[in-house]
């Protein structure tokens, strides 16, 4: 067991689900070995039980002939009885050979030399079937009766008799093989049910023996976590020297009750450092004052500030109104400019109908030169035809004489409109120099607007700056404003927080049980009272923030935005206190402060 314990759960489960996996895997290859056996044996009792039946069948066979033979000899050997019977006494003895030859082949060396006694006694009776037949034929009929009753019968007798015993061979052999079978499934039932027996009982030992081995120990466990929960660490967690998952549970329980014995009683001797939070309310009040001498700084900065925002804005105005009047004179000039281009426009619009126009008349001449072409051609055949005739080049040199004649005229329209076209073309360069100089005019004006605008956005810069310096001022009085009511809040909060918790630092701490201890209780905190605060502030604050909004509105449009104005000074940070009640900072905290 002890060697089992040292073990991980894992490797024990894995080995007895092994061990209950390897009984099953004998207990299902004992199974199998015996049905392959009971099989075997049962294949061995079919196959004598089938030969039994042939030897029956063989036996039936031979009886059928001998009685048809018995009959046809009883008819005195008839033409229709004959007909009749002798097919079917030759189809059965057929299949005597057949069935003979079957049983023969698969006979041992014992059966054999009955099997050749068997050969020789149907020889016997055939050959006296034959002679019998051969008498009644000559027409003999009382020989042949006496023939049949006599011989033949007492060698069909003997025939079967032969068979029989080989039948009773057979038999005796399907008995035996039968008894086999049923001998084996018998073995195979109790040796099944005692394999059985044994894996379940093997598999309920080793079921109980892991089970116990991991509840018992952790029955332990449970126990010791009980009584750490319970607050009780005066008994010490046992090691059981165990190598498995439960034993390292119970170094750990081990462990984690030796680390709170350790964290408790640190607790109980440095709960008296708890008043030390005195001196941070102290410090804090002391910030406080200081504070509020900045903020009165702050206030004179800002009245210096807004005078020079009145200047600035004033010079802002006189340069947008400036700029307006620049703006409106480069509007009347870019007017005129945008009238000479469109002159230029339907100026360029002409040109382009006249070279369509073109374009149709040279290809009215294009057509008039290809069947120029064609008729010339047409000439050259006919006064080939002709010879000293030549009344059809006639017609045809009148047909290309007119359409020279067209082609003429054609020419003189397209240099006509040529002409047209290039005077076009100088009247719209005339028009595009005149929208050049109007276009230079609309520059120059742009560029004095341009001049005045970086007057104003100068002017607008400076104002900015001037307004970020305000906002700077305004953004760090009030934010010390609101850190001086946030001190007070938490200078209060902070000395009844500290009372609470060193009351329920002691509570809390009592409940533990360690080792030589009887109990603990932490001396009770006295609050004390904040500093007074300055309350000469709100009403310059008030005031600063009044002008401040007035000289806010400009009046010009607004100037770009100028550089992010410096940052508010960073509250310093406050005593590490517990967390007080929050405190609303809207606008008006500086009424209420």
């Amino acid at each position: 067991m002890k060697s089992l314990s040292n073990l991980r759960i894992g490797t024990r489960l894995g080995l007895s689900f092994a061990a209950v996996l390897g009984l099953m895997t004998i207990t299902t290859a004992v199974g199998i070995y015996e049905l392959r056996r009971i099989d075997a044996l049962s294949a061995e009792r079919d196959a004598a039980i089938a030969r039994s039946d042939q030897f029956h069948e063989w036996q039936s066979n031979v009886k059928l002939n001998l009685a048809r033979a018995v009959a046809v000899a009883a008819s005195g050997f008839q033409a229709g009885a004959v007909a009749v019977i002798e097919p079917q006494m030759k189809a059965t003895t057929e299949d005597i050979s057949k069935l003979q030859k079957t049983l023969e082949a698969a006979a041992d060396e014992g059966e054999k030399t009955a099997f050749a006694d068997v050969a020789t006694k149907r020889k016997v009776y055939i050959d006296l079937r034959k002679k019998a037949a051969e008498v009644f034929k000559e027409g003999s009929i009382a020989e042949g009766d006496k023939l049949v009753a006599g011989p033949m019968t007492e060698a069909a007798t003997a025939y079967l008799g032969a068979i029989a015993a080989m039948k009773k061979h057979a038999d005796d052999a399907a008995a035996e093989r039968a008894a086999q079978v049923d001998g084996a499934i018998s073995e195979g039932v109790a040796v099944c049910a005692s394999l059985l027996l044994a894996a379940l009982a093997a598999g309920a030992a080793l079921a109980w023996t892991m089970t116990r081995s991991v509840t018992q120990p952790l029955a332990e466990s449970i126990e010791a976590a009980q009584r750490i929960a319970a607050h009780d660490l005066t008994q010490t967690v046992p090691d059981t020297g165990r190598g498995d998952e439960i034993g390292a549970l119970l170094r750990a329980l081990r462990d984690m009750q030796s680390s709170l014995t350790t964290m408790v009683e640190q607790i109980r001797s440095g709960t008296g450092s708890v008043a030390g939070a005195s001196s941070e309310i102290a410090a804090a009040s002391t910030d406080l004052s200081h504070r509020t001498e900045q903020t009165s700084g702050s206030l004179q900065q800002t009245a210096s500030t807004m005078e020079e925002i009145t200047a600035t804005v004033a010079q802002t105005a006189d340069s947008a109104r400036q700029a307006n009047q620049l703006a409106s004179s480069a509007s009347s000039v870019a007017q005129r400019g945008g009238q000479v281009v469109s002159q230029v426009v339907q100026t360029m619009e002409q040109i382009n109908a006249s070279s369509k126009k073109i374009a149709d008349i040279i290809g009215t001449v294009d057509g008039i030169a290809f069947q120029t072409n064609i008729l010339a051609l047409n000439a050259a055949v006919e006064a080939a035809r002709a010879g000293e005739q030549g009344r059809g080049f006639a017609v045809v040199a009148g047909e290309v004489r007119s359409l020279a004649q067209r082609s003429a005229e054609a020419a003189r329209e397209i240099k006509t409109l040529i002409g047209g076209s290039v005077e076009k073309v100088e009247s719209g360069a005339r028009l595009v120099a005149d929208a050049g100089s109007t276009m230079n005019e609309i520059v120059a004006g742009v560029q004095r607007v341009a001049d005045i605008i970086g007057e104003v956005m100068a002017a607008a810069t400076e104002q900015s700056q001037g307004i970020g310096q305000v906002n700077t001022a305004i953004a760090g009085l009030d934010q010390m404003t609101q850190q001086n009511a946030a001190l007070v809040e938490e200078s209060t909060a902070a000395a009844e927080s500290l009372r609470e918790q060193a009351d329920r630092l002691a509570a809390l701490v009592a409940t533990f049980r360690v080792p030589g201890s009887a109990g603990f209780s932490a001396p009770a905190a006295t609050p004390t009272k904040p500093a007074p605060v300055r309350a000469q502030a709100a009403p310059v604050a008030a005031a600063v923030i009044a002008r401040a909004r007035d000289s806010a509105r400009p009046a010009a449009p607004p100037a770009p935005k100028a550089e992010a104005p410096a940052a508010a000074p960073a509250r310093p940070a406050t005593p590490a206190t517990p967390p007080a009640a929050p405190s609303n900072r809207a606008d008006d905290d500086w009424e209420t402060f």
